[in-house]
């Protein structure tokens, strides 16, 4: 194809400049085709044919001159620079018509493929206004993109011919996960967690830093009553303790193979983000430092350990655009940089797939020798098609095979689990929707108990 057919086919495809037939136009050409040919049936001359044709032709090119020229509108996009995952957007295109004259239009944005694409969006603008468009996208996958043109194309009232134009408009968009849990949390993390069954106590008597002194309630300590201040106030006053600030916790995310799984919606690494996410504003928000690890056969990326809430803004931006690699997940690697680099007690926080970590038997090697200074807790995905084939019923011998070997999948797992839970180190499974509230629920109970 040569270049001049290229920019033609561009042009019938919304993606160039140039003035266009419309079907109003095309429908009338073909009514006139019609009844010339039966006008050349009888006695009519080809000359006239032709000449009619011109004629027509001309007369529909003065449409154009009731439309406005392309020097004479404006367009300017509204759009957000951060878009969560999964969340719908509204984008604001902003037309200026100084024109004495209205028009309709079409209106398709060069958003990407991944992008929900409501086009092409129609309407009427009147002359000598200033209208603003609206419509709304969801971006399904993470990442930074780039927003460059809108193809434009209106017409006159006529509508025999339609101008079209491409208007630069250059705009970058960084698609982050879905913060929805995180916000639940710092909004009322007492009742995010009470969903769970656990509650943000405070610490076994004495235990823990001093925070206020309140009334006592039925069900306190009576071994924190404040003696001095009940005698003071000839009420029963209490003590309270919370959990020390100042704790390092460190987030591993796993990037391989076996976290792009899909679930109902999204992958497994995108809930382990999302999770990520909610424990890292749990911790931040308590005054813990918070570092973040992402790998899979190799470190993607590392956020060194820091506290306050403008730490949430770093790891987020750290962490937004990291993608499943096709490669197995190196833990002996990981555990073995991270001895390197995090010298202080931590809670080490992984979430991965509990089945292939568990057949990492060079982990447990590096795990037993992190165990000595660090805490380390897993948390997975629960895999529901294989807890769903255990509670089938064998109807017949296919079902029967698939069962039992379901079963045997699940003995084998908590086998294994057993072994390591032996060694002290932890894991758990969860719900893809309930995979934020677990591990944070674990945090907050691990920091009751004062196990840091």
């Amino acid at each position: 194809m040569t270049k001049s057919l290229k920019n033609l086919w561009a042009r019938f495809l919304f993606q160039d400049r140039g003035i266009l037939p419309t079907k109003r136009l095309l429908l009338i050409y073909l009514l006139l085709t019609i009844g010339l040919a039966v006008a050349v049936a009888g006695d009519l001359s080809w000359w006239n044919v032709v000449t009619i044709n011109l004629i027509v032709f001309f007369v529909s090119l003065a449409d154009l001159v009731f439309s406005p020229k392309k020097t004479q509108l404006s367009l300017k996009r509204t759009i957000h620079e951060e878009m969560e995952r999964g969340i719908p957007y509204p984008v604001t295109i902003e037309v200026s018509n100084p024109s004495a004259y209205s028009f309709s239009y079409r209106i398709i944005d060069s958003l990407p493929e991944s992008f929900a694409r409501p086009f092409p969006l129609t309407g009427a603008i009147p002359k000598d206004s200033i209208m603003k468009i609206t419509y709304e996208t969801t971006a399904a996958d993470r990442g930074k993109y780039a927003i460059n043109k809108l193809y434009f194309r209106y017409r006159s009232l006529f509508g025999l011919w339609e101008k079209q134009t491409t208007v630069e408009l250059p705009d970058t968009i960084k698609v982050i996960p879905d913060l929805t849990e995180t916000k639940q949390y710092l909004e009322n993390a007492q009742q995010f967690l009470l969903y769970e069954g656990v509650k943000i106590r405070k610490q076994q008597s004495g235990i823990g830093e001093f925070a206020k002194i309140r009334s006592y309630v039925v069900g306190d300590d009576p071994r924190k009553i404040n003696w001095r201040q009940t005698a003071k106030l000839r009420e029963v006053m209490t003590n309270e303790y919370e959990p020390e600030h100042g704790k390092y916790i460190t987030i591993l995310i796993d990037c391989g193979r076996m976290m792009g799984a899909e679930l109902k919606r999204g992958n497994r690494l995108e809930k382990a983000l999302e999770a990520a996410l909610t424990v890292a504003a749990a911790a931040l928000q308590k005054g813990d430092y918070v570092s973040v690890l992402a790998f899979s056969k190799e470190i993607k990326v590392y956020v060194p350990a820091a506290k306050g809430m403008a730490h949430l803004q770093t790891i987020l931006q750290a962490i937004y655009n990291v993608k499943v690699d096709a490669a197995e997940s190196n833990y002996a690697a990981v555990l073995q940089y991270l001895e390197m680099v995090q010298k202080k007690r931590s809670l080490l926080l992984l979430f991965s797939d509990v089945h292939t970590f568990l057949h990492e038997e060079s982990a447990l090697v590096y795990l037993k020798r992190l165990r000595k200074r660090h805490l380390f807790f897993m948390v997975g995905v629960e895999d529901q098609i294989l807890v769903k084939r255990t509670k089938e019923a064998p109807t017949d011998v296919q079902a029967a095979m698939l069962k039992s070997i379901a079963q045997q999948q699940l003995l084998f797992k908590k086998r294994e689990k057993n072994k390591w839970e032996k060694q002290g180190l932890q894991m758990i499974e969860a719900r893809e929707e309930k995979l934020a509230v677990t591990a944070v629920s674990h945090y907050i109970e691990i920091m009751n108990q004062n196990l840091l």
